[in-house]
């Protein structure tokens, strides 16, 4: 993934949407006791201490501290689960560390629990940079979403591509159109007022469209977050970042 793909935009012009947004927007992002998405990282450190299920474990009984043991790990998601012979992404991967683990019930998607533990996880790799697994067997799916990516789609007949790599820094509806690289998810969008997974982004983005939205958790959105986050190798993690 080291060269662009054609229609691609270039490494050296790749910008986190950070860059394209209003000055006080991003002094909202990086005052953590101004960013809101801080509260959901909170919540996701009581969540991480908690002792939960039949088990009776808790994250850290299985991790330790969270500082040393979850770096990095958020750069590293999606990944290729041996079991399930396909890549998940990181909430996906706490519900298993939950229902195996803990065997407790899994969190449901977009849930305000599984968007505190992936927040909060995510904040510890803030600063790191995005490091997809060089694993084989991730290409194919890989591969997929930068299908996805590319195809027109909906009543609109059109691509993720044709907006985030032909159209970016313009504007749509009077918003600008960044280059769409997951950089700080779970992040907090002003106009949700809330926590936000990339599944809800692409969901979003896919209604904008006129196109039909897959279920949370389909292995489509799984395919698009890999080949995203392969698209943004070598930029910083922000989470949780806040964007407009």
């Amino acid at each position: 993934m080291a060269a662009a793909y054609a229609g691609e935009i270039p490494l050296s012009e790749r910008k986190s949407g950070y860059a394209l947004m209003s000055r006080d927007t991003q002094k909202m992002q990086d005052d953590r006791t101004a960013n809101p998405g801080t509260l959901w990282v909170l919540e996701g450190e009581t969540l991480w201490s908690q002792k939960a299920g039949s088990a009776a474990k808790s994250c850290a009984g299985c991790h330790g501290n969270s500082g040393s043991s979850m770096t990095g790990v958020a750069a590293r998601y999606p990944a290729y689960n041996t079991t399930l012979r396909r890549p998940i992404n990181l909430e996906q991967r706490i519900n298993i560390c939950r229902t195996e683990r803990q065997h407790a019930t899994a969190f449901a998607y977009e849930s305000k629990e599984v968007l505190a533990l992936s927040a909060f996880v995510g904040s510890q790799s803030l600063g790191r940079k995005i490091a997809p697994p060089a694993d084989k067997r991730l290409t194919p799916f890989r591969n997929t979403g930068r299908d996805l990516f590319d195809l027109r789609q909906g009543q609109l007949n059109l691509s993720c591509a044709q907006c985030h790599n032909d159209n970016w820094s313009r504007r749509l509806s009077g918003a600008i159109i960044p280059q769409a690289h997951p950089t700080g998810y779970p992040l907090y969008r002003l106009e949700w007022q809330s926590l936000g997974s990339l599944q809800r982004r692409l969901r979003n983005c896919l209604i904008g469209m006129r196109a039909e939205p897959f279920e949370y958790g389909a292995p489509e959105y799984v395919a698009l977050e890999l080949y995203l986050m392969s698209r943004a190798r070598g930029m910083r993690i922000e989470t949780p970042a806040v964007r407009p």
